[in-house]
């Protein structure tokens, strides 16, 4: 194993020891045993931590049979400096810049996630960060743009396909937005949010910004042959597909003909993206109180339940 020498035994981190409501259990700790890496993983220094939905849904036990063992560290999104490097690792140096959503299956993931000082990930999760992104923006960008990459690919986007993005202002919504236009090439890109996030959408490359407090997505004359739901309205979304269209959502419960969605994270996702990443193309959102720092991670996420975010949530600086 190469390491850095620096690295302690023992790191700080966020965690909780029983499931329910996150702001409630998660409590801060500096005495976590710095967690081991096995021959195909690497060990970061985490420099910033994005959040998503699913840490606070996995805190209230929804994945308890498949789940580590307690003490648990949320977080999936990492961006940070790879510190030590398994036996087996060839992609990744002492020193590199990595970012990637380290808990390869979300139904089971790691113990320590990246609301610590220091977390494992397994090689095939990560990718080197796109020299332009700050730690920051590289945080906002991996679990949500996998998603948005491999769902789309499932409904087979391609040019000349119409596609409503049901919740764009999100997370995974504005980067489906501009994987749709830019990188798939569909040849029309709609999608919902609030009144004052219209303009985002159409800056993200929205050819039709529909405001959901005004009208009924499933109500207009013009219809799609793809709906990415990323608020859990699949039973609307069907209304609002032409002739042999495609309903894919990422919230479950759904039921067919409705497509269902669990990302497989994939480091492969971001190296292929890196040119849309580095050119500007497709780029990180982040909302306007990102970044929080780290001792405010419960507010970040009683922020996040309020599902007015746009864009992404950060932590940083990490200790």
């Amino acid at each position: 194993m190469a390491s850095n020498s620096s690295i302690p035994n023992h790191i700080k981190a966020w965690v909780y020891h029983e499931y329910g409501n996150i702001e409630e259990i998660l409590k801060f700790e500096s005495n976590i045993p710095i967690p081991e890496i096995k021959g195909d993983q690497v060990l970061i220094k985490v420099v910033a931590a994005g959040l998503n939905p699913i840490d606070y849904k996995r805190a209230l036990g929804i994945f308890k049979n498949t789940d580590s063992p307690f003490p648990t560290a949320p977080g999936f999104d990492v961006a940070g400096v790879v510190a030590a490097v398994g036996s087996e690792v060839r992609k990744f140096n002492v020193g590199d810049e990595v970012y990637g959503d380290i808990h390869v299956y979300a139904m089971s993931p790691n113990s320590i996630g990246s609301l610590a000082e220091y977390t494992v990930a397994e090689e095939k999760v990560l990718a080197h960060k796109p020299s332009n992104l700050s730690f920051i923006e590289a945080a906002a960008i991996p679990g949500a743009i996998i998603t948005a990459y491999q769902a789309l690919e499932k409904v087979e986007c391609s040019a000349g396909k119409s596609v409503l993005v049901l919740g764009g202002a999100g997370g995974v919504g504005t980067l489906a937005i501009q994987l749709a236009k830019h990188v798939f090439g569909a040849s029309k890109v709609a999608a919902t949010a609030s009144t004052a996030k219209l303009d985002l959408l159409r800056n993200l490359g929205a050819d039709l910004a529909i405001d959901y407090t005004k009208e009924n997505f499933e109500e207009l004359a013009e219809k799609f042959d793809l709906v990415f739901d990323t608020v859990g309205e699949s039973g609307k979304a069907l209304k609002a597909i032409k002739e042999g269209g495609k309903v894919l959502s990422i919230v479950p419960p759904v039921s067919p003909p409705v497509i269902p969605f669990f990302v497989i994270s994939d480091g492969g996702v971001l190296e292929k993206l890196q040119p849309y990443l580095e050119s500007g193309k497709v780029k990180a959102v982040l909302d306007p109180k990102s970044p929080f720092p780290f001792s405010h991670t419960v507010e970040a996420f009683a922020h996040l339940k309020t599902n007015r975010v746009i864009g992404k949530i950060v932590i940083h600086q990490i200790p």
